[in-house]
């Protein structure tokens, strides 16, 4: 009988495992002991979030710089979150808020490829994504691959970079809060039954047989082609695999809870793929730039993400995950201090907020602080290469070690001098 017939989800029901039990055991098998976090959920805010209307509000401060929002607090004594912050209000206790994020770069792109790479942009070499280097580092496990784009790839910064193609993500194709979501390339074309599709893996053995493959063995469009052949064969052939990402076996509860929208189901399918075994998911969510009417724009975006934010670490943490999956939520910079004639906020790099929660960081804590107008950090500075280290940190990847750029050159994977942010970690 082929693997593929037996590893029917209908045969692990019946021997007495459901399907996260099962891919549970089999990723106990790859647990990296020198690791507290085994898995990354990157929460992506588009656009730049201003952090007085989500994790930083200022009460105290002159309207104009206060905004037009309200404020709420939170279960954490003394920590107050954006009025439609609602959900995630309730478990504050359960994560980390970064509100001393800061760098220099005012432009969309220059901030992005930070907080992709941990570095700043460079006109000579593009840097890979941390979802690269952790797909280059820890490798596939459960026959997912280790990097998952959720919906689709973040941004140009989001990829390999001087890696080989190979260690790019693997991209839905769909949106999972669409009505007929399917992920591409998860089943075989109509027409081809098993048999065929063995026959062809068989030519493809023979192509890669011959001449001119081996002739160009370390030609990287050869070699990532070839990994990505192997993956999706392995993939195919591993129903259990392939039906994490498959949402509809999901109780309709569960998807109530996390919200039947963009934010909800993106979410979502981020855990399944985590429960499942991916390594690193990137996933993101909205748009927030907001030059103008901000009050309106965090009223249409931020009620979503509420929701599904703490449906995610809530739920994480029931199922026993949460201490072994880092969540992050990120964005290339904040807003100005001062509200604009327009009614938003323009670029701010100087302070913004991000936020980190389990795989080995702290609870219910506030690290670092902005001043009065949020102008500028007041104590505890983090910049993104910290940030990257932390998460390579957490992860028991070696951030001082130096990976292969094109022509032999050596790079570190975080620039010389840039350490992990100790006191956030629990």
């Amino acid at each position: 009988m082929l693997r593929r017939n037996f590893l029917q989800i209908g045969s692990i029901t019946s021997l007495g495992l459901s399907l996260p039990g099962y891919l549970k055991l089999k990723a106990d098998d790859d647990i990296n002991p020198k690791a507290k976090a085994q898995s990354v959920i990157y929460i992506y805010l588009p656009g730049g979030f201003a952090a007085q209307e989500t994790f930083d509000p200022k009460p105290l401060a002159p309207v104009e710089y206060r905004g037009p929002l309200s404020h709420i607090d939170t279960n954490v004594i003394g920590s107050q979150f954006s009025q439609y912050l609602t959900q995630t209000s309730k478990i504050a206790d359960k994560i980390t808020v970064i509100r001393s994020m800061t760098h220099g770069e005012t432009a969309h792109e220059r901030g992005t490829n930070n907080m992709f790479t941990g570095w700043r942009p460079s006109p000579a070499l593009q840097y890979p994504s941390l979802g690269s280097v952790v797909s280059h580092e820890l490798g596939v496990r459960n026959n997912l691959p280790p990097y998952v784009s959720v919906p689709s790839v973040a941004n140009e910064f989001a990829g390999a970079g001087y890696l080989s193609h190979s260690y790019s993500s693997f991209s839905l194709g769909s949106n999972p809060e669409d009505k007929n979501f399917k992920v591409r390339d998860l089943k075989l074309p109509e027409g081809v039954d098993t048999e065929r599709f063995i026959k062809r893996k068989r030519l493809l053995e023979v192509v890669n047989g011959s001449d001119f493959v081996t002739n160009n063995r370390y030609n990287d469009s050869l070699i990532a082609v070839n990994q990505f052949y192997e993956n999706a064969f392995a993939m195919l052939d591993s129903p259990e695999s392939t039906a994490a990402f498959d949402l509809s076996k999901e109780d309709d509860k569960i998807k109530d809870r996390y919200g039947r929208n963009a934010a909800g189901m993106r979410m979502l399918l981020s855990r399944r793929l985590v429960e499942a075994g991916a390594r690193f998911i990137t996933m993101t969510y909205g748009g927030w730039d907001m030059h103008q009417n901000i009050a309106n724009g965090i009223q249409n975006s931020l009620p979503a993400f509420d929701q599904a934010f703490a449906a995610l670490i809530s739920d994480l943490d029931e199922r026993g995950m949460l201490d072994s999956t880092l969540v992050l939520v990120g964005s290339e910079f904040g807003r100005t201090p001062k509200i604009n004639p327009d009614a938003g906020r323009d670029h701010w790099p100087k302070v913004y907020s991000s936020v980190m929660a389990g795989g080995g960081i702290a609870r219910g804590l506030s690290y670092g602080t902005s001043d009065a107008t949020s102008n500028e950090p007041q104590d505890n500075p983090v910049t993104p290469e910290a940030w990257a280290a932390t998460i390579y940190h957490l992860l028991g990847i070696d951030y001082t070690k130096a990976l292969m750029a094109p022509g032999g050159r050596p790079v570190k994977i975080i620039d010389n001098g840039h350490k992990h942010i100790n006191g956030i970690l629990s």
